[in-house]
């Protein structure tokens, strides 16, 4: 059996200690622990973590390989410190069958950089019109809990009160990509000064904040699980704030992009900016980052969405919506929570590991550093500062918003189950 000593690591951003883990297993964790044989790495002044868990990844296979695959978007997950990630449903086929999401599944566990737990569509092709084979993905091999048709918004309210009673039976969640679509035709960036100002169709934070409204209520009446993709203003920040007052079962996640960067940048007319829901304002930023740090948003999860170079290096109105974030999410963490004092590192385990495992049911994952507990760590330097290098990344894609940009922290080493999957900053 495998034996590795971490030494000297800040558990959780705490005091150092050492983590032994034998095999698949943390076997110890203390101060001065020692065993025979055991492969060494020096984890002093680094901050140790519970695996992250993303509740919102892309890795476009099957259908668009061009853009990324579960290989290379695992490789992606590894290098920034993730042992699971969701992968959306919006595939070519979608992921509204067993044999799809089994698909998916399996190839995951053959690549083995991070475990791969497929979101099943809520409908068939993703068109809203008809429930997909929920329980039929449920049963399968993959186990489907998560149900999304990210990207479109379920947006007939008979469709998704069909869907909170139907997963309700299992302890399943419907995770909404919030967007009235009547609203947001030829939307291009958020509605306000700036898009009046470039002439650019506007997305309206209302789009996204009547849907929330909508289906936080929906929730409440069937008594079933509702989770809200990609939580992007101060608007739907209250409406989720207010639901849970309610005891309403509702969750929320914000990305990393919608934590740092806002629709100022789109002045530039570069397409990187480009994203669904739109890049927000300063204000909205604000509350993101309180609402994250108050528990109101419970979640940091990437919405990791990759792109070939031509569907991203064109003019604005042509361009795809999205952006990479696997490999940087935990820096932009670091910079816009834990640097500015908002959250501690425990606080961003809880929301990048803890948390998105509960609301996945991803067992194994976001459990405790603790003797007995599955073996999947990442261990970070933050204390690290330099620019993001596109050109390094794991991913298939490079539309970052980040190239050039200075942040904070790197990951240096990630385990899945004891198993090393970057070492020294550098993929297994």
């Amino acid at each position: 059996m495998s034996k590795i000593l971490i030494r000297g690591a800040k558990v959780l951003g705490g005091e150092p200690q050492d983590v032994l883990i034998e095999g698949e297993t943390i076997a110890g964790v203390g101060t001065g622990l020692s065993a025979e044989g055991a492969e060494v790495v020096d984890a002093e002044g680094k901050v140790l973590l519970p695996g992250l868990v993303d509740l919102h990844t892309h890795l476009r296979e099957p259908g668009r390989e061009d853009s990324e695959t579960v290989l290379t978007g695992t490789r992606a997950a590894a290098s920034g410190g993730y042992t699971a990630v969701f992968a959306m449903a919006n595939t070519f086929p979608v992921a509204d069958t067993a044999g799809v999401v089994e698909q998916v599944w399996r190839l995951g566990r053959e690549h083995g950089y991070c475990d791969v737990q497929p979101v099943g569509a809520v409908t068939v092709g993703l068109e809203g019109q008809k429930l997909a084979e929920l329980g039929a993905m449920h049963e399968s091999a993959a186990g489907v809990t998560v149900f999304s048709d990210d990207g479109k918004c379920v947006d007939d309210a008979v469709i998704m009160r069909r869907a909170l009673e139907y997963v309700k039976a299992f302890g399943g969640v419907v995770a909404q990509h919030a967007q009235e679509p009547r609203l947001t035709e030829g939307a291009q960036m958020n509605e306000g000064v700036v898009s009046a100002e470039l002439g650019l169709g506007g997305w309206p934070a209302v789009a996204e904040e009547s849907i929330i409204a909508r289906d936080v209520l929906l929730a409440e009446h069937v008594g079933s699980r509702v989770h809200i993709c990609h939580l992007s203003t101060a608007g739907s920040v209250e409406i989720v704030r207010w639901a849970k007052s309610r005891g309403i079962d509702v969750t929320a996640e914000v990305t990393p992009h919608h934590l740092l960067l806002t629709d100022e940048l789109v002045r530039s007319y570069n397409p990187v900016y480009k994203v669904n829901p739109p890049l927000r304002t300063e204000r909205d930023v604000t509350a993101l980052r309180e609402a994250l740090a108050d528990g109101t948003i419970d979640i940091v999860a990437t919405d990791h969405a990759p792109h070939p170079h031509e569907d991203k290096d064109c003019e604005w109105a042509a361009a795809a919506m999205g952006m990479v974030g696997l490999e940087t999410a935990l820096s932009v963490v670091q910079e816009t929570m834990v640097d500015t004092g908002l959250l501690d590192w425990a606080g961003v385990a809880d929301r990048m590991s803890f948390k998105p495992a509960r609301i996945g049911r991803a067992t194994g994952h976001g459990r405790p550093l603790a003797t007995g507990e599955p073996a999947n760590l990442t261990l970070v330097d933050t204390a690290y500062r330099g620019p993001v290098n596109p050109a390094g990344f794991a991913s298939r894609s490079r539309n970052t918003p980040y190239e050039g940009r200075e942040l904070p922290g790197r990951v240096t080493h990630t385990w899945l189950r004891g198993k090393a999957t970057l070492v020294d900053g550098k993929l297994a």
